[in-house]
């Protein structure tokens, strides 16, 4: 008798595994793919996606990044209207464009607008890695020129965050037209005597890098970020040559004078209004 009372199974109250994912909402957790440690989705934003340990720079939005520079409700945003359309047919392109529409909340690839720096007003484009792997297709390619073209119009300078992964495939040529379309148009406006500074974030690579995110008065990247043409494996068999570990991070790149330096996102905005002071005049000088 005493033996059934000790061996008596009890029965535990059990979360069923649906129950678990309910009670935690999506997104509380960040795990940083660096160091691999665990933060609270609330106190990485307090830190602008800075891992509070390694230091990573985690992917900032559009809208993230556009916070995190510029004054608050000075931001106005431009050509909102423009979609993307399927000039070669592509198949399913629409559909995924659509989709990238509604988990970002944005028209494309890039969010273009002018807003206030510390009280000094700039035109800004940023890219969102989050759409379409930040591709740039023909609207991407026609919202950065007009954002160009409108700073030129109204004698100010301009600010580009470059996160793309190259030219969008499904549009073929139409995309590699867009390298010159944009460079055309920053040269127009440094020949008005335009101020742009370029702001090349983790990955900047392909059409991209080789365009517009370039040609910068200023050219500055985020530590640790990839920027380049060609991936490493195609670069490494043309060659024949093994690239050194740290080829095409930010890092590699000013030591080799393509930037003009490494900029720590903390820095950001501190950085930008120092070169805005010294043009004050909004790109004259």
């Amino acid at each position: 008798m005493l033996r059934d009372i000790f061996n008596k199974k009890r029965k535990y109250a059990t979360i069923s595994k649906q129950a678990e994912r309910e009670d935690v909402p999506q997104g509380l957790m960040v795990k940083c793919p660096s160091c691999r440690k665990i933060h609270y989705r609330k106190e990485l934003e307090k830190n602008n996606l800075i891992c509070l340990h390694c230091d990573y720079h985690h992917p900032m939005s559009a809208k993230e990044r556009i916070d995190a520079l510029m004054d608050a409700n000075t931001f106005e945003e431009w050509d909102v209207q423009l979609t993307s359309a399927n000039p070669l047919e592509f198949p399913d392109y629409i559909e995924k464009v659509e989709k990238d529409q509604k988990k970002t909340g944005m028209n494309e690839a890039v969010m273009t607008g002018k807003g206030k720096i510390n009280g000094y007003e700039s035109a800004i484009a940023v890219m969102d890695s989050r759409f379409r792997m930040g591709s740039m297709g023909s609207v991407v390619g026609e919202k950065i020129s007009r954002a160009i073209e409108k700073a030129r119009e109204e004698r100010l300078p301009i600010i580009i965050f470059t996160a793309s992964g190259g030219a969008r495939m499904q549009e073929g040529v139409l995309s590699l037209m867009q390298m010159s379309k944009t460079s055309v148009a920053l040269e127009r406006f440094s020949r008005s005597g335009g101020l742009f500074i370029s702001y090349m974030t983790h990955p900047t690579t392909g059409g991209v890098s080789a365009s517009f995110a370039s040609l910068g008065d200023y050219n500055f990247a985020e530590p640790k970020a990839l920027i380049g043409f060609a991936g490493r494996r195609i670069i490494e068999q043309t060659i024949r040559e093994k690239l050194p570990d740290d080829f095409q991070t930010a890092e590699f790149l000013f030591k080799h004078g393509q930037l003009d330096r490494v900029v720590h996102r903390s820095e950001m905005k501190k950085i930008v209004t120092t070169i805005l002071d010294i043009h004050q005049d909004g790109g004259d000088q």
